[in-house]
């Protein structure tokens, strides 16, 4: 399985490419088609591909070309289920998350701190006129590029540090620093 972390700064660039892919195409259907028929569309193109194999390999089976093993049985055996111990864990993390939001609503509402009222206030009416503007998708896929190709950008920063406009050095990077050789330092033969 691979991480968030991995993924936003393209540690492996075809898994990155192809889950970011399929977020914006995803995303961008959600434009033209309802959630639930975007849902159906895809959990029915899950259920070609893996009912053809399942079909193959019992044809397989059939011809005694393979000892009956299930393409799947590995996924259907995993145990994702919760101990009751995680479930309390989970319970009690959403219910503190739960809780802060009130209580900052709250305090945010009924004005307890004036400034960051003030703050919360001209926030609401900054997103009521990107509302107008724009969808909270066409908001989900911006953040999503933007994401994708900041952390893109930051790391072809430190690998190139030559091309940028600051003064980031290699060793602030964590990448070795560069020899250069003089021509005085050069070897006749």
């Amino acid at each position: 399985m691979i991480s968030l972390v991995e993924l936003v700064y393209w540690r492996n660039v075809k898994k990155t490419a192809v889950v970011f892919t399929g977020l914006v195409v995803g995303l961008a259907s959600l434009f033209q088609l309802s959630a639930i028929t975007v849902l159906s569309h895809i959990c029915l193109g899950v259920m070609c591909v893996t009912f053809t194999l399942r079909l193959y390999y019992k044809l397989l089976e059939l011809l005694r070309w393979n000892p009956g093993v299930h393409p799947f049985q590995s996924y259907l055996d995993y145990d994702n289920s919760l101990t009751d111990k995680e479930t309390v864990v989970l319970v009690e993390e959403v219910v503190l998350l739960v809780a802060f939001a009130v209580t900052e609503f709250k305090r945010l509402l009924f004005i307890d701190s004036m400034m960051d009222s003030i703050k919360f206030a001209l926030l609401l009416y900054l997103l009521s006129y990107v509302g107008v503007l724009t969808t909270g998708l066409t908001l989900v896929i911006t953040g999503e590029l933007c994401l994708l190709l900041l952390a893109l950008q930051r790391q072809a920063h430190f690998l190139f540090p030559a091309f940028s406009d600051s003064q980031t050095t290699a060793e602030d990077a964590g990448l070795p620093a560069p020899t250069v050789v003089t021509p005085s330092q050069k070897k006749n033969p």
